[in-house]
């Protein structure tokens, strides 16, 4: 009896989930489109920092070595 109670379960959570699905509203074409442009500015934009600050640490670890000598 709990293999069939578990099997009626899951039928009864798909149908709930389905019926949540049909819900939902997907973004249209454009605002997929400005939603892509975004975040790809965004990475480039945390790209960018992230290349500075290794940049600037690397600049400075250099400094450092050749102030000490090593």
């Amino acid at each position: 009896m709990p293999m069939l109670q578990k099997l009626l379960d899951g039928r009864a959570f798909l149908q709930e989930s389905w019926e949540e699905l049909k819900k939902v509203t997907w973004p249209d074409y454009e605002q997929l489109k400005n939603a892509t442009f975004v975040i790809i500015v965004f990475s480039v934009a945390v790209a960018l920092i992230i290349f500075l600050m290794d940049l600037v640490s690397r600049n400075a670890i250099n400094l450092i070595f050749r102030i000490f000598g090593a």
